[in-house]
């Protein structure tokens, strides 16, 4: 999802054929639990007691696996469902199918590493975020790249469609290596014909530890500075960008009951547990940037919001 997740909204193509797909999905029988709260009925969920989830196969953000939800943002969900007394329910899509399910209210919810962003906030409401994604790299083992100067001239890496090739593409005599998927970008950073791939961190930290024969590992990159990316308005996409799960126009006592668990994760330590379940580093993933704020203040949160975060 990207993730932004970071991806082209040229996938939006084939929307209108997901949210049909969600339809037919969602249809037939009767889904609901029984012995309801009323509390739990109050959130207002397309059936009562239950949360229709939206999501596409991304491990290990999501996946399905024996009808639930594996991965940093199921578990997540899981442990915020469990709280508001929800079942969830899973349905598999794409990622353009994952926004048009929430957009159409086909589904309840969408998870798993989608961007916050001015655009997907008018058509949709975004909890708080359940964390950020650093700007991570995977790079060979004795390579050290820590600024967007320290990429001019290389061989650059990424998925099709990511906002990362825009970004690489300004990079001063680098040349972009597009691929159709991760496994492409790890197959030619360990053959040492692409020096640093710029794909989602747990992403980077999972192939460490299921293909140590590549020799690759992770490292953050110092986001660019404000004057960087006004003079180079596409290395924002080497900036973190704040998660969010995405729910329809309609959903807003789900949205903030939601937001509230989530805040209360970074509070009692869940949050940071479940991150370093999957190799991620709170320090990195927990913390927001100074931009989240200021990005949604006015937006979609009062002027007197603040981000969720570790150590307050």
């Amino acid at each position: 999802m990207p993730m932004i997740r970071v991806r082209s909204l040229a996938v939006a193509l084939s929307a209108m054929l997901m949210t049909s797909t969600l339809a037919a999905c969602s249809s037939g029988g009767d889904d609901s639990p029984k012995n309801v709260s009323a509390k739990t009925a109050a959130l207002g969920t397309l059936t009562p007691g239950v949360i229709k989830v939206a999501v596409q196969p991304y491990a290990p953000y999501t996946t399905v696996q024996g009808g639930k939800i594996v991965g940093l943002d199921g578990d997540i969900l899981a442990h915020v469902a469990k709280k508001l007394g929800l079942q969830v329910k899973p349905q598999v899509t794409d990622f353009a199918g994952m926004l048009a399910g929430v957009q159409s209210r086909r589904v309840d919810i969408t998870i798993g590493g989608v961007a916050w962003s001015a655009d997907r906030q008018k058509q949709g409401l975004f909890t708080d975020p359940p964390y950020y994604s650093p700007p991570a790299m995977a790079v060979r083992s004795g390579k050290t790249y820590k600024t967007v100067d320290d990429l001019k001239g290389l061989n650059l890496g990424t998925v099709e469609g990511y906002v990362w090739v825009k970004s690489i593409q300004s990079v001063p005599g680098a040349k972009l290596h597009a691929y159709p998927d991760a496994t492409g970008v790890f197959d030619d950073l360990g053959a040492g014909r692409v020096d640093v791939g710029f794909l989602d961190p747990l992403i980077i930290i999972a192939a460490h530890k299921q293909r140590p024969e590549l020799k690759i590992r992770t490292e953050y990159l110092t986001p660019p500075t404000a004057a960087e990316v006004k003079a180079k308005p596409a290395y924002q996409y080497f900036q973190p960008y704040q998660t969010g799960f995405y729910l329809p126009k309609q959903a807003t006592k789900l949205e903030k009951a939601i937001s509230a668990q989530i805040d209360a994760m970074y509070t009692d330590g869940e949050m940071a547990n479940l991150v370093k379940n999957y190799g991620g580093d709170p320090e990195q993933f927990l913390k927001p940037a100074a931009d989240v704020a200021t990005a949604r203040r006015g937006v979609d949160r009062p002027q007197s919001w603040t981000p969720p975060s570790i150590g307050q």
